[in-house]
């Protein structure tokens, strides 16, 4: 039976949920593959899968800030009209709560900000790129399905 290391290819579902519910959850879908090590997961929730073997399921709570670490205040900022034109259509519109996705400056990714203001006089959005989690406590459940 093959046992969770870094390096190791994963299938499993998991879900990762915060005081006000799930943010993520495999367990309805199809599951998940990734590579440990790669930063498809936080360090915090990685180190949580090793030594855990195939077909094995287990659950963990994690302290506020423990999974994807604190709030960054840094994190919050303000997209000017003409930028959100330039990147996608000019005449989208940005409700509190909205998630729009950016490329990275290489072009090779993209992030996500969720918007928690829109400044009606020019129209500018203020986004939140902290991960969804940042600074809450997080229960993370897994059925690790194969590793290699």
């Amino acid at each position: 039976m093959a046992t969770v290391q870094p390096g190791s290819f994963l299938t499993l579902h998991y879900r990762l949920a915060g005081p006000a519910g799930d943010v993520i959850n495999t367990f309805n879908d199809k599951p998940a593959t990734l590579t440990l090590g790669n930063g498809e997961l936080s360090p915090a929730l990685e180190q949580r899968l090793l030594g855990l073997e195939d077909g094995e399921r287990a659950s963990f709570d994690l302290a506020a800030g423990e999974a994807f670490g604190p709030r960054n205040a840094e994190m919050q900022q303000w997209v000017a009209r003409q930028m959100l034109n330039a990147l996608g259509d000019p005449d989208e519109q940005y409700a509190i709560g909205d998630v729009a996705t950016f490329p990275t400056p290489d072009g090779q990714g993209s992030y996500a900000g969720s918007v928690i203001e829109v400044r009606e006089s020019d129209g500018a959005v203020r986004f939140d790129f902290n991960h969804p989690l940042a600074g809450q406590p997080v229960t993370f459940e897994v059925h690790v399905i194969g590793a290699l």
